[in-house]
């Protein structure tokens, strides 16, 4: 008997067709006439109660886990790499078909001009310094495998979304990292966080963008996000876990010596003046009257004198009576010191 398969056979349902010979158009696709071996759609299946493919359960999540475990284990161990990605003075063996998931590296790998048969492709972060090492590594892992949000905690989390956003395609990874980051604003982490939102740029009244030291720009929507949220942190949150509206005669902590006023007011100390302003005048800034209000702005800008506005201009707080500022009876100005004019003999 011949081992050959017989010509009135079928393949995957379908009679034997042969790319280029009768029976198919072009490109090898399936001619009209060709009959399906299956029932047209809309028919009724015969009823039965043998399982599918000899299997009771033709879908097993264990294999797909399975299969995202061996590829995670490829990035770990760079098996079977095709590409090689560098990026700050490191070298990681990956995998073009996975990087390709990312719409930054699909970009830089079609664009790269290739003369060996292993890709080589370059990242350069010079101008992205919130992307750190440690987070551009763990956004690279989420290409693979979701494992790699386990690696995230606040003290990364901003790196990471900073690295997510450049590379693109992750949007859960972001996100994730962006709750991390919303969830870390505390005492303790709010002078960093200042930092962060004076070197984002932001619209002035009249559309222009104001100018930065450093202007993250990776971070898209989330920068603007981040800003609302230390924002609100700093009007609503704090206030009220320093419990300075519930206290109107605190008691200093036994351990510091400080009320939570002397807490918030050395805070208020580190805001950016447009931030300290806004934060200032806003009705949801409710540490008591507009007395108490006026006098913890005017205690603040006592101290901000020495630190952040030393040198930079003249803060005052004015305290209004009728809703003279737009509905905020206390208003904070600052006017710019001029600089001195040189007379240059001719």
């Amino acid at each position: 008997m011949s081992s050959a398969a017989s010509s009135s056979g079928s393949v995957n349902g379908r009679a034997p067709l042969t790319n280029g010979t009768n029976g198919t158009s072009s490109y090898g696709e399936v001619s009209p006439s060709t009959a399906p071996f299956h029932e047209p759609n809309g028919t009724t299946p015969p009823a039965t109660n043998y399982p599918v493919n000899g299997y009771s359960n033709p879908y097993q999540p264990s294999h797909n886990e399975s299969i995202v475990n061996h590829l995670y284990h490829a990035f770990q161990t760079g098996n079977y790499a095709d590409t090689t990605l560098h990026v700050h003075q490191n070298a990681y063996r990956l995998h073009a078909v996975i990087l390709s998931r990312s719409p930054y590296l699909a970009h830089l790998m079609s664009t790269s001009p290739q003369t060996t048969g292993q890709r080589v492709i370059y990242v350069n972060l010079e101008q992205e310094p919130e992307v750190t090492q440690e987070g551009f590594a763990i956004a690279l892992g989420y290409l693979y495998s979701s494992i790699s949000l386990n690696l995230i905690h606040p003290e990364n989390a901003r790196a990471v979304l900073a690295a997510g956003c450049l590379l693109g395609g992750m949007d859960d990874l972001c996100q994730y990292a962006y709750e991390v980051c919303r969830r870390s604003l505390s005492v303790d982490t709010i002078g960093a966080w200042l930092k962060f939102v004076e070197a984002i740029p932001q619209q002035s009244a009249n559309g222009s963008v104001t100018p930065s030291e450093v202007i993250p720009t990776v971070f898209g929507h989330y920068a603007q996000r981040l800003r609302d949220d230390v924002f609100h942190f700093l009007v609503v949150t704090l206030p009220e876990v320093l419990e300075v509206r519930q206290n109107p005669q605190p008691h200093p902590d036994a351990a510091s010596g400080e009320t939570g006023r002397d807490v918030l007011l050395q805070v208020y100390a580190q805001v950016p003046f447009d931030m300290f302003k806004s934060a200032v005048e806003s009705p949801t800034f409710n540490i008591g009257s507009d007395q108490a209000r006026f006098k913890f702005a005017k205690d603040a800008i006592e101290l901000r004198k020495r630190g952040i506005s030393r040198g930079s201009g003249e803060e005052t707080v004015v305290l209004a009576f009728g809703n003279n500022f737009g509905g905020s009876a206390v208003h904070v100005t600052r006017k710019l010191r001029k600089r001195p004019l040189w007379k240059v003999n001719s």
